[in-house]
């Protein structure tokens, strides 16, 4: 082989290993990158998770017989009929 192909050979080599090293350059960045997402994105996940089941125990809470009793009575004035003043419907 001539000197020059030598040459060419080397440069061609050259230019591949700064190829291939940018390429993984490039994919640890984005490695790193995926990977901070997905802890930023698990981290809230987490957060509404949280708040997800608080807000479960404050409808549980808001719902209960009492509660709804309580506040048709007080808020409401609302009473519960007698029986004299109910009226059955039928189809």
């Amino acid at each position: 082989m001539s000197a020059q192909a030598w040459r060419f050979a080397v440069l061609l080599l050259a230019l591949g290993l700064l190829a291939s090293s940018l390429g993984v350059i490039y994919g640890k960045q984005e490695a790193r990158n995926r990977f901070n997402e997905l802890q930023r994105l698990t981290r809230e996940r987490d957060e509404l998770d949280i708040e997800w089941g608080q807000l479960q125990l404050e409808q549980s809470t808001w719902a209960t017989n009492g509660r709804v009793e309580s506040v048709a009575r007080d808020d409401l004035h609302m009473i519960i009929p007698q029986a004299t003043d109910l009226r059955i419907v039928r189809p």
